[in-house]
């Protein structure tokens, strides 16, 4: 894939709210495949398109870019052959991490990986001064703002309004609306209304209590607001603070909730393999994460998706490898 494929792929990505990895080639020191300007583009599953180098390059390319879809954080990925050089460590500069890759060929290579993720899409329910102060303020936020009626809320998935649902139509809809947000498990669910008000629309909701509960009425931050656009200014930044903030026990990776206890449950990800075969194991550079399997040939971090090598080990668990080498060298046995 050339500069003009993936500029033209980049596109329809955005458009269709996919995201997705733009890595480049910054700096390449021969001997190495890659040249600078060479890109590609990394999706969510972890599948490349496009050219950054061989193989373990491109190894180190997916599972780092993985980490940055999830934090939103564009990163320099630095791949140097063999061990690190001394004194060198991933955090020696802010937004830049140095693996060492005992597969390259002598080179070095340089890789900018800018992250690209669809802008959160916030639904406001209504055609009341509120509803319009949060199309405005919103909008300059980052938030994708689609304002509709009640009854065109039905039927939402939890993608389609990643940002949210506020209902602000002061009674138009607003049943049909809030019903539709929480069957489809929206993040953020919130009532324009008063205490009173919005415990009556609550009462009339066809759901069960713990639903209810994940409704916001009053909708947004007490900061004593006053005016239409005060409102929208308070509800838009009680959306901001949970999403920064998630709640207790709960870390947000990209746009998906995972619990605390899950990632403490050994069951709940893949084991990371350490057993060696033909030779002295090699750590590690960077302290793998969840997600995240070694090479038991070379010991490099890979990350744990389909897209990546891999094959049944001994035991039925999955083995993963940087490149066809280590993969063969680990099958072709001791």
């Amino acid at each position: 894939m050339g500069p003009e494929a993936t500029t033209t792929t980049a596109a329809r990505l955005r458009a269709e709210r996919v995201p997705f990895v733009h890595a480049t080639v910054v700096r390449a020191e021969a001997p190495t495949s890659a040249r600078a300007g060479d890109t590609a583009l990394v999706h969510a599953d972890g599948r490349l398109e496009g050219f950054v180098g061989g193989t373990c390059a491109e190894s180190s390319v997916r599972l780092y870019s993985l980490q940055a879809l999830a934090n939103g954080q564009p990163l320099l990925l630095r791949i140097l052959p063999d061990e690190l050089p001394a004194g060198a460590r991933p955090d020696d500069a802010a937004g830049t991490i140095t693996v060492g890759n005992p597969c390259l060929s002598g080179g070095a290579i340089e890789v900018f990986l800018e992250p690209h993720s669809p802008a959160p899409r916030l639904f406001v329910v209504g055609e009341t001064p509120i509803a319009r102060s949060l199309a405005e303020l919103g909008r300059p936020l980052g938030f994708k703002i689609e304002l509709c009626a009640g009854e065109d809320v039905a039927p939402l998935s939890p993608g389609d309004a990643d940002g949210g649902v506020v209902v602000a139509s002061h009674g138009k809809g607003e049943i049909a609306a809030l019903e539709a947000a929480l069957d489809a498990g929206v993040p953020y669910v919130a009532l324009v209304a008063s205490r009173r008000r919005g415990a009556s629309v609550l009462a009339d909701l066809a759901v069960d209590d713990a639903a209810r509960a994940r409704v916001h009425t009053p909708a947004g931050l007490d900061l004593g607001a006053r005016t239409a656009a005060e409102v929208a200014l308070s509800i838009l930044a009680e959306i901001v603070s949970l999403r920064v903030r998630p709640a207790a026990g709960e870390l947000v990776v990209g746009r998906v909730g995972v619990g605390q206890a899950d990632l403490d449950d050994p069951q709940h990800r893949h084991p990371v393999h350490r057993h060696v075969r033909g030779g002295q194991h090699r750590p590690p550079t960077v302290e793998p994460a969840a997600g995240t399997a070694i090479d038991p040939i070379c010991g490099m971090a890979v990350a744990e998706v389909p897209a990546s090598l891999h094959t049944p080990g001994p035991d039925g668990e999955v083995v993963y490898f940087c490149g066809e080498g280590c993969r063969s060298a680990y099958l072709a046995g001791p």
